[in-house]
């Protein structure tokens, strides 16, 4: 219980990043809210994101695994949909902005999970 409200923290921090750096990319809750858009974001790359890099192979070997940035992108731009939807205050403009904000978001999230991974065995 404990590593899923720590990667959940980790996300909305990642998420709550992107949206202070990333022009287009907007949120206008509040923690609770940060939260919400977290466990959207979680859902959404757990049950969309390997159907679509399944179907979109061929393209992510053809761009020697670039088009995973986008599918990436696409995936912040779903989740801002579901978001808006659920009253969560999260839009993001343009794929251009999800694409960069995917991309914070990635960079944030393995910064954060070095830090504060709880799979490392304490030292004896």
């Amino acid at each position: 219980m404990k590593r899923i409200v720590v990667r959940l923290a980790i996300t909305a921090a990642a998420i709550y990043v992107a949206t202070r750096f990333v022009d287009g990319i907007h949120f206008t809750g509040g923690l609770a809210a940060m939260v919400g858009v977290a466990l959207v974001f979680t859902v959404v790359n757990a049950l969309l994101k390997p159907i679509i890099t399944l179907l979109t192979c061929p393209l992510i070997i053809l761009t020697l695994g670039f088009f995973t940035l986008v599918i990436n992108g696409i995936m912040l731009l779903i989740t801002a949909s579901l978001s808006e939807s659920l009253g969560l205050h999260f839009a993001v403009d343009t794929l251009v902005a999800a694409f960069w904000g995917g991309l914070v978001i990635g960079i944030c999230s393995m910064i954060l999970t070095i830090f504060f991974d709880t799979r490392k065995e304490p030292a004896s």
